[in-house]
């Protein structure tokens, strides 16, 4: 019975390959075999050496990820990779085992390939404290689409983050990044424990605050209002780290 699941990489975006590699090392149980940019580039190598699982982009030149699925035979076990999320209904009618929409963090890309490790029979899983302390690591950085590049950006140097209508506003020590993305989003990509929601237009890393006075937080040089609806669950959370 196999210890790892053997995978490939198709995508053609450079810096989504190199995100995955990274994740893929991390993962005991997985073996990363090839890196393609496309499925017609990819299509010889899967046939003759039959992965388990592929990491599969949408939307490439030439032959998109979910007109390629069809023409799998035997069909290896699949986690769509995309920037978009219009597409989770045709792929689940193709019966992909995942989808996963970018930016996507390391803990949840951990998630769902263990759960395909477990599925595939493989007993010889990693221990308890492994597989536990595994996912604490992925929280040193987060990939975050800023303009029309990626950008990884280290948790420990984020201040706090401001909600701008559609946007959000990072404010670190150095710069301020501007992102297209939601709230519930970004607390998907962040680690619970760091960072706390303070106000609907406000969340902030818990290490980076110097005091609070009479429901404001001072952040550098910055006074951040905590609202009525966030204000029980900060302070919970705040009661929970002392």
């Amino acid at each position: 019975m196999k210890e790892k699941l053997t995978c490939y990489i198709i995508d053609d975006e450079h810096l989504a390959q190199e995100i995955l590699e990274e994740y893929i090392t991390k993962v005991p149980f997985l073996e990363l075999k090839g890196t393609f940019m496309s499925p017609l580039e990819a299509a010889a190598q899967i046939d003759e050496d039959k992965p388990d699982l592929l990491f599969l982009d949408i939307n490439m030149p030439d032959l998109d990820g979910l007109s390629f699925i069809p023409m799998l035979n035997p069909k290896p076990m699949i986690i769509l990779t995309t920037a978009y999320d219009q597409y989770a209904l045709k792929a689940f009618e193709l019966e992909v085992k995942d989808y996963l929409v970018k930016p996507f963090s390391f803990e949840r890309f951990y998630k769902g390939v263990f759960r395909l490790y477990q599925e595939q029979g493989n007993r010889q899983v990693p221990d308890k404290k492994e597989i536990t302390a595994e996912p604490k690591h992925e929280q040193e950085y987060i990939f975050l689409k800023v303009g029309h590049r990626i950008q990884k950006i280290a948790t420990r140097d984020i201040l706090f983050i401001e909600g701008m209508k559609d946007y959000l506003r990072i404010h670190t020590a150095k710069e301020k990044i501007m992102t297209l993305l939601s709230f519930a989003r970004m607390e998907e990509l962040l680690p619970d424990q760091d960072f706390a929601r303070v106000h609907r237009s406000y969340m902030v890393a818990i290490d980076k605050i110097v005091h609070i006075e009479k429901n404001r937080i001072s952040i550098a040089d910055q006074i951040i209002p905590i609202s009525e609806t966030y204000s029980d669950s900060f302070y919970k959370k705040l009661k929970g780290l002392t």
